[in-house]
Order: C-alpha cells, then sequence, then structure tokens
C-alpha cells in the first residue's frame, strides 16, 4: 500500500496547479507462494482500479472487491482499498482495465457491456489456464469491434494446477 501512497503524493504535488493534473487508477499486489500447500496468498491495493477476478478451479469466478479505492493524485491525501486472497492449484486471477467493461455492445453500441456480463463470460471459463483466458478475452475484445474505444489491458496469472496422476503398471 506504501506504493500506491507515494505515487499518489507525487502526482499530487508535481501537478496539483500545473494546468495539467495527472490522475489514474492503478492495482498493487503481492504474491507469497506456500511452497508446500502449493496456494499463493494475494494480496492487492486498489485505487479507483476495477475489483479483480478470481476464477477457481472449481469452475466459479466471483470479484475480489476493493471498494472506496480513491483514483491515485486526485487529493493530497488518499485512502485506497485492499483485499487478499488465496489461489490454490487451477485458480486464475484476472486483472483488467475499464476499457473492457466500458466497451459497447448491442445494436446500435449503446449498451456497456459490464461487470455482469464480464462475471458471466469469466465463469463460463473458471478452470481454464491463463493463457486460455487471455485467448478468450482477447477474442471478445475483437468481437467488439468499434464498441472497444477506451484503453484496455488484461493480465491473467495462475497457480498451475497439479498434473494428472498416472498409473503405474504393474
Amino acid at each position: 500500500m506504501s506504493a500506491l501512497t507515494t505515487l499518489n503524493t507525487v502526482l499530487h504535488d508535481r501537478y496539483t496547479g500545473s494546468g495539467d493534473p495527472r490522475y489514474c487508477t492503478t492495482i498493487f499486489g503481492s504474491l507469497d507462494p506456500d511452497p508446500v500447500s502449493g496456494h499463493v496468498t494475494v494480496h492487492l491495493a486498489s485505487g479507483g482500479h476495477p475489483s479483480a477476478l478470481t476464477l477457481r478451479a472449481d469452475g466459479t469466478a466471483a470479484f475480489l472487491p476493493t471498494p472506496g479505492g480513491l483514483l491515485v493524485g486526485i487529493l493530497p491525501e488518499a485512502d485506497f482499498a485492499t483485499a487478499t486472497t488465496v489461489l490454490a492449484p487451477g485458480d486464475t486471477l484476472l486483472l483488467y482495465t475499464d476499457g473492457l467493461t466500458e466497451a459497447r455492445t448491442g445494436e446500435g453500441r449503446g449498451t456497456l457491456f459490464g461487470d455482469d456480463a464480464l462475471l458471466a463470460f469469466a465463469t463460463e471459463h473458471a478452470g481454464k489456464s491463463p493463457q486460455d483466458l487471455i485467448d478468450a478475452l482477447t477474442g471478445l475484445l475483437d468481437d467488439f469491434g468499434d464498441g472497444l474505444d477506451d484503453d484496455t489491458a488484461l493480465l491473467a496469472m495462475g497457480v498451475p494446477a497439479p498434473a494428472p496422476a498416472t498409473k503405474n503398471r504393474p
């Protein structure tokens, strides 16, 4: 969290009153792997960034809420939201920018893709590898065509699922 506090101070001090204000959304995290269990504890701090998504090996998906995180650089002192989750083997964490959820869809491109559609899409891909998830999301973004008008970044990281056991033959 101190990284976001430092970034906030620099942006606010350097650009406030400059006639060219600078602020951003960001998410910062650290990973704490447990080599014994194969689990990875993820600690996140958010400055106004969309909530991360956890996709579980069991086929479920959910947002990892980080409510209340303020844009970085907008105020001299800002509160940032924190969240922690544990990823088990086969689980994936997805970070993305709001260009994904704010993509315009539907006839006439008047509807935002939105959080509910992203969660449904993620649930359909839960249990798959991070690369498979990125490939599916990239295809989705391509399908948006001219409905995609904001920057979009994706990052999926996962804990490798255990290799299937092989049967020993007598």
